[in-house]
C-alpha cells in the first residue's frame, strides 16, 4: 500500500496545517489512488471504499462515518510524490474535478471544487517542507566534516589575519580596504556577466513576483531579475564604503594608530585572543538552564479536551473528558459532538500564572545574560588597562593579567556590573512583551494598536542599543579609572570622543570580517559545485549546495566576530585610557603621560 490517502482533504486548507505540518483529516494507505470520472458518495454498502478500514457489518453507515472510519466522499484523485490528490482540472478557464464544478461532502452539502483546491495546495506544502527538511538533513550528513574543514581554515585565516596586525597594522588595514572593494568589485562585475549570459534564454525574464517561493533555490539563478539585484545591491554597498572612506580619511588614520597599539597590548595578552570562549562557556550554561526550566515549566500542563461539533450545539468549546464522554448527555444533545484534545494548560492558579513564570524566566535569562557578557568585557578591559597604565612595557604589567582582572571584577565590581545588566534586562524583557502583544493583536484589525506597538518596539530597540552601548564604555570606566559609579565619566568621555571613533573601528573591523568571510565562502562555493579541477571528485554530491555553503559563511562570520571583538575592546579600552591619562597627566617629569610616543603622536 504505497499511497496516501486523505479523508477530507479539505481539511487540510486549515491554518493548523502550517504550525504543526500535519493534515488534521484521517490518513491511510491504500494500494493505488481512484482515477476516472465518477464523484459520488463512499459505497457504504456491502463493500468498503479503497483504502477504509474494515468496520462490523451491523454498524450503521452514520455511526461509520461518525467515528471516520470511512470516508463520508470519494473523489477522483491523481498519484503525486505517493499521495492522492484531486484530480483537478480546468476547463476553459472553470475548475473541474469529476466533470463537475461542486461536489456533496457526504453531510448533506455543496461545496465548491475550489475548496479542493485550496487542500490540495496545504497539503502540498507539508510535503515539499517535509521533502525540504529531508534533503538539507541529507546534505549535512553528507558534507559535514568539509562543514568543520571551512570553519577550521576560517579561524586559521583569522589568526593569521591578527598576526599580521600585529607587525603590519597599517599596510593590513589598507590592504583590507583594497581588497574588500575588489572582492566587491568582482561580485558586481561577475552579476553583470551572468545577468548577460541569460539573455535570450527561455524563461530567463520571468519576473521574481510571478515565480514566487521555490523550494529549490538554484532556480532563481537561472533569472535576469535574481542577478539584477545581486548586481544593484553590491553597487550600493561598494558606493557606500567608497563614500565613507572618502569622508572618514581623518579618522581612519586615528583608528589605524590605536589598532597598531592594540596589537602591541594583544601580544603582550595573547590570551586573551581565547577569553571569548570561556565567556561562550558560561553563557551556554546560562542558556542551558534558561531552556531547561522553560521545558519543565511549559511541560507541566495538563491535556485540556474540549467539545467539538459542526453544528449548533449548547456545549460546544466546554472542556470534557474522553474517557467518560460516550456516557454522558452531551453526545444525546448534539449527535455529532466529539471530545477532542485542545490544548496543554490547566484551570488551577498555578496553570493561569504560568505565562509569568515563563516571563520570569526570561528575565532571569536575559539578567544571566548580560552579566557574563559584561563580565568578560570588564575582564577584558581591565587586562588591557593593566598594559597601558604599565610605565615600563611589559615589565610594569601583572604576570597573568586576565586571571588578575577576572579576580578583581568579581570582588570590587559585581555590583557596578549586575546593575548595569539588570537595566538592560528590564528592557529586554519590554521588547520581549511587546512582541508578544504584537503576536496576540495580529488577528485584531485595530491600525492604531499595531502603530503605537511598533512605535514602541521601535524605540525600545534604540534604548537597548545606546544602554549597550553606555554600558560597555562604563565598564571599561570602571577598570581604567578604579571606581564605581564610573557611569557619569564615561557618559562625558563616550559622548564626545568615543562614539564616532568606535564606529570607525567598528566598520574598519567589519571589513576584515567581510574579507574573511567572503574568502572562505567563495572557496567554499567553488568547491561544493565542483568548480575547482583538482578536487572535483572528492567534493560530495549534494540536494542543495547552498545549505554547506551557508553554514560555513554564518560559522566564519561568528568565528571572525570572536577574534575581533577583543580588538574592538581593547581599542575602546586603549582609547579611554588615553582619555583618562590626559585628565590626570600633563606629561611633566613630575605627572608624565603613560601613552606610548606614536600615540601620542597621532593623537
Amino acid at each position: 500500500k504505497p499511497f496516501l490517502f486523505y479523508f477530507d482533504i479539505v481539511k487540510c486548507a486549515s491554518p493548523l496545517v502550517l504550525l504543526e505540518f500535519q493534515c488534521p483529516t484521517t490518513q491511510v494507505p491504500i494500494p493505488g489512488c481512484r482515477t476516472g470520472n465518477l464523484l459520488g458518495k463512499a459505497p457504504l454498502r456491502g463493500v468498503p471504499a479503497e483504502g477504509a478500514r474494515s468496520f462490523t457489518p451491523h454498524r450503521s453507515p452514520v455511526k461509520v462515518l461518525k467515528d471516520r472510519e470511512c470516508p463520508a466522499m470519494i473523489i477522483p484523485s491523481t498519484p503525486l510524490a505517493r499521495r492522492c490528490f484531486p484530480a483537478i482540472q480546468a476547463k476553459k478557464g472553470v475548475i473541474m474535478v469529476g466533470n463537475e464544478t461542486t461536489y456533496e461532502d457526504g453531510h448533506g452539502q455543496r461545496r465548491n471544487v475550489t475548496e479542493l483546491l485550496e487542500g490540495a495546495k496545504k497539503a502540498n506544502v507539508v510535503l515539499e517542507t517535509r521533502q525540504l527538511a529531508m534533503k538539507i538533513f541529507e546534505d549535512y550528513t553528507v558534507s559535514w566534516y568539509w562543514i568543520i574543514i571551512g570553519l577550521v581554515i576560517a579561524m586559521v585565516a583569522s589568526l593569521i589575519f591578527i598576526v599580521l596586525l600585529r607587525f603590519l597594522a597599517g599596510i593590513m588595514v589598507w590592504v583590507m580596504i583594497v581588497m574588500v572593494i575588489l572582492v566587491l568589485g568582482y561580485g558586481i562585475f561577475h552579476c553583470y556577466m551572468e545577468y548577460a549570459k541569460l539573455k535570450g534564454e527561455e524563461g530567463s525574464d520571468v519576473s521574481l513576483k510571478d515565480l514566487g517561493f521555490q523550494t529549490d533555490l538554484r532556480v532563481y539563478l537561472h533569472l535576469r531579475q535574481t542577478w539584477l539585484a545581486f548586481m544593484i545591491i553590491l553597487c550600493i554597498v561598494e558606493v557606500v564604503i567608497i563614500l565613507l572612506l572618502i569622508f572618514l580619511r581623518k579618522r581612519i588614520l586615528i583608528a589605524i594608530a590605536l589598532i597598531k597599539e592594540a596589537s602591541r597590548a594583544i601580544g603582550h595578552i595573547m590570551m586573551s585572543l581565547l577569553f571569548p570562549l570561556c565567556t561562550f562557556f558560561l553563557l551556554c550554561l546560562c542558556i542551558a538552564y534558561w531552556a531547561s526550566t522553560a521545558v519543565f515549566l511549559s511541560t507541566s500542563n495538563e491535556a485540556v479536551y474540549k467539545v467539538f461539533n459542526e453544528s449548533a450545539c449548547p456545549f460546544s468549546g466546554q472542556t470534557c473528558n474522553p474517557e467518560t464522554f460516550n456516557t454522558t448527555n452531551v453526545t444525546k444533545l448534539c449527535s455529532d459532538a466529539q471530545c477532542l484534545f485542545a490544548f496543554y494548560g490547566g484551570e488551577t492558579a498555578y496553570h493561569k500564572y504560568l505565562i509569568a513564570l515563563q516571563f520570569f524566566n526570561i528575565f532571569m535569562f536575559f539578567w544571566l545574560a548580560n552579566f557574563v557578557i559584561a563580565l568578560g568585557q570588564v575582564t577584558l578591559a581591565g587586562a588591557f588597562a593593566s598594559y597601558y597604565w604599565a610605565f615600563k612595557k611589559p615589565d610594569d604589567m601583572p604576570a597573568f593579567p586576565l586571571f588578575s582582572a577576572f579576580s578583581r571584577a568579581l570582588r570590587y565590581h559585581t555590583g557596578s556590573l549586575a546593575f548595569g545588566s539588570l537595566i538592560l534586562a528590564i528592557v529586554q524583557v519590554i521588547r520581549v512583551i511587546l512582541e508578544y502583544l504584537d503576536h496576540r493583536l495580529k488577528a485584531a484589525d485595530n491600525k492604531f494598536a499595531k502603530f503605537l506597538l511598533s512605535c514602541l518596539k521601535c524605540c525600545f530597540w534604540c534604548l537597548e542599543k545606546f544602554i549597550k552601548f553606555l554600558n560597555r564604555n562604563a565598564y571599561i570606566m570602571v577598570r581604567v579609572s578604579q571606581r564605581r559609579g564610573a557611569a557619569a565619566d564615561a557618559h562625558l568621555a563616550l559622548l564626545s570622543r568615543v562614539a564616532v571613533l568606535d564606529k570607525v573601528t567598528d566598520f574598519l573591523f567589519f571589513l576584515g570580517k567581510l574579507l574573511i568571510v567572503g574568502s572562505v565562502g567563495i572557496l567554499a562555493f567553488f568547491f561544493f559545485t565542483h568548480r575547482i579541477k583538482l578536487v572535483e571528485d572528492t567534493a560530495p554530491p549534494l540536494n542543495y549546495y547552498w545549505v554547506p555553503i551557508l553554514t560555513v559563511i554564518v560559522g566564519s562570520y561568528l568565528i571572525a566576530h570572536g577574534f575581533f571583538s577583543v580588538y574592538g575592546m581593547c581599542v575602546d579600552t586603549l582609547f579611554l585610557c588615553f582619555c583618562e591619562d590626559l585628565e590626570r597627566n600633563d606629561g611633566s617629569p613630575e605627572r608624565p603621560y603613560y601613552m606610548s610616543p606614536e600615540l601620542s603622536e597621532i593623537l
